[in-house]
């Protein structure tokens, strides 16, 4: 998929509204919200979240995120992956290995950096700073747990998110790391 170098799937943006982006998706979607502030729609592999002042006001778009890990429990039919993402890109696996995710990449002269994350040392998380991209990948289990179905394996690549701007990943370098995070900002904005 495009979505690490473009920062869009199929064209939706993560700042694009509910309508815009169903009309891209289409229909079939559920629907979520925890209060009169915040929605996020789940297409399936894909899920799109927006906030809003208060009900009187409009959604406006907050990120999306593609939730890879849900490939291993229905691998690349059914309901998983949604209908539009399948006509444009077939049936996929039921893993994208972060090694293949990056050789694909690096073929196309586009790289991730690593990023510091709460999340560590289970998952390790990527950058790209030019489509705001990020990747987190599974590292190690902390403890197995028996799963009915599906199975994410070490080096797979768990979710793919957008927008990670250039500040978050200066805080998450602060917070999580010692790299040099204003080195980051500069190149992100050069």
């Amino acid at each position: 998929m495009d979505v690490v170098t473009s920062g869009t799937v199929l064209g939706a943006r993560p700042t694009d509204g509910p309508d815009q982006v169903s009309a891209i998706l289409g229909s079939d979607f559920a629907e979520n919200s925890l209060s009169d502030h915040s929605m996020w729609r789940d297409y399936g592999l894909v899920e799109f979240a927006w906030v809003r002042e208060s009900p009187d006001h409009p959604w406006a778009g907050h990120h999306f995120s593609l939730q890879v890990h849900r490939l291993s429990y229905g691998g690349g039919g059914g309901r998983i992956v949604n209908k539009a993402i399948r006509e444009r890109y077939g049936r996929f696996d039921r893993h994208l290995r972060s090694d293949k995710l990056q050789r694909l990449l690096g073929n196309r002269g586009v790289c991730l950096e690593d990023v510091p994350d709460a999340n560590a040392p289970a998952f390790r998380l990527h950058w790209q700073p030019a489509s705001q991209v990020s990747v987190m990948v599974l590292r190690k289990r902390e403890r197995e747990r028996a799963r009915r179905r599906g199975t994410v394996l070490i080096g797979d690549v768990y979710r793919i998110s957008s927008s990670m701007t250039a500040e978050q990943v200066v805080w998450n370098r602060a917070r999580y790391g010692g790299q040099d995070a204003q080195g980051v900002v500069r190149q992100a904005r050069g």
